[in-house]
């Protein structure tokens, strides 16, 4: 609790560990919140759930209430879940996917995401588990970095048809990049134009300074 009320004053750290594909991970104490970060950002809670819970807003809390299952590609400490399972009170199937199974278990430890009924957490690769799986989402959230970087394969056309293939009709994806330069911004306007007129893109810049949301839906 003490260090909890002076994490206002400044940041409280309480747990590092090194990791195979995040480096260094940080758990603190930040304004009276726990928040899990990488070495430069933000990976867990604080800015990063206010991102996503915007984008949740964006599609809309009543709408997502009424699907049955949510795909997120990009577990980390969960944040997405805490707001799916707090805020919105979802019921249906969450299947989560993580890469890293250092976060996962900072993530079990510190943010309790192991107590939410109806969640499933994969260990594997995003990139693998779309490839395998033969499950259908109403919701696919993609929310992947290693630290400041977000992998190649998310904006090529072989991941987004895959992406696209998974989702039910009506069905949305939402997808959280961040941009840091020109090439980044200028990557993002490419990506917009990958999706046929069956599919409704909307783009919602600087969300949190660094961040641009896409949400997706499917209409046909």
């Amino acid at each position: 609790m003490i260090k909890r009320l002076l994490s206002y004053l400044l940041p409280i750290n309480i747990y590092q560990k090194k990791s195979e594909f995040s480096k260094n991970l940080e758990v603190t104490w930040n304004n009276g919140f726990l928040v899990l970060d990488s070495e430069n950002t933000n990976y867990s809670f604080g800015s990063l759930q206010r991102v996503l819970k915007k984008g949740l807003k964006y599609i809309g809390y009543d709408r997502i209430n009424k699907f049955e299952s949510i795909l997120i590609l990009g577990v980390a400490a969960g944040s997405v879940i805490e707001t799916l399972k707090n805020d919105l009170k979802f019921k249906g199937k969450i299947t989560g996917v993580e890469i890293d199974p250092t976060v996962i278990e900072i993530a079990n430890k510190y943010f309790g995401l192991d107590q939410f009924n109806n969640v499933e957490i994969v260990i594997d690769d995003a990139f693998e588990f779309v490839l395998k799986t033969r499950e259908k989402y109403d919701l696919i959230v993609i929310d992947i970095f290693q630290d400041t970087t977000m992998p190649n394969f998310l904006f090529e056309d072989f991941f987004i048809n895959r992406i696209n293939f998974l989702l039910n009709v009506n069905g949305f994806i939402l997808f959280n990049t961040m941009i840091l330069d020109k090439k980044d911004s200028e990557r993002n306007l490419a990506y917009r134009t990958k999706f046929s007129t069956d599919y409704c893109v909307r783009l919602y810049p600087k969300i949190e300074h660094h961040n641009e949301l896409f949400t997706i839906k499917k209409l046909a």
